[in-house]
C-alpha cells in the first residue's frame, strides 16, 4: 500500500564502501535493516541508518496523510542503492615542486521502503503488461 523514499545527496562517504554497507540491508525489514546497520562497524553505516529511519517516517507520514494504518514491522527494503556524486579535487604537495592529486569522492544514496502489498501488486502488473 505505502511506498517511500529517501535520499542523501553529496555525503562524503565513496560509493565503494556505501555499496557494501547498503548490500547488508537489501531486501531485508526495515526495523531488521536498522538493527544491522547500528551495530554494522563501517563508517556508512551511521548516514545510512539515519537514511533508513527517514524513509521509515517518510511512510508514516505519507500513511497518515492517505488515511491507512501502518506498522512498521510490515516496512521493507525494497531497494536501495548508491550513486556516484562530485569529487573534490584536492592537491598535496611533493618532492621537488610537484604536486599529488587526491580525490575525495561523494555519494547520492537513495533508499527506497515498500509494504509487500505494493511489491505483490507491481509483479502482478508487470506480468499483465508482458502478456
Amino acid at each position: 500500500m505505502v511506498e517511500s523514499i529517501a535520499r542523501v545527496r553529496h555525503i562524503r562517504v565513496t560509493p565503494q564502501k556505501a555499496r557494501r554497507v547498503i548490500a547488508l540491508i537489501k531486501g531485508k525489514q526495515a526495523e531488521e535493516a536498522l538493527a544491522i546497520l547500528k551495530f554494522a562497524p563501517q563508517s556508512a553505516s551511521e548516514p545510512i541508518f539515519k537514511l533508513v529511519e527517514s524513509a521509515m517516517a517518510n511512510a508514516q507520514v505519507k500513511a497518515d496523510k492517505d488515511g491507512e494504518y501502518l506498522n512498521s514491522q510490515d516496512l521493507f527494503v525494497k531497494n536501495a542503492y548508491v550513486d556516484e556524486g562530485t569529487t573534490l579535487k584536492r592537491f598535496q604537495p611533493r618532492a621537488q615542486g610537484r604536486a599529488f592529486q587526491i580525490k575525495k569522492r561523494t555519494s547520492h544514496i537513495t533508499v527506497v521502503l515498500s509494504t509487500p502489498e505494493v511489491a505483490e501488486t507491481a509483479v502482478a502488473d508487470n506480468k499483465k503488461a508482458s502478456n
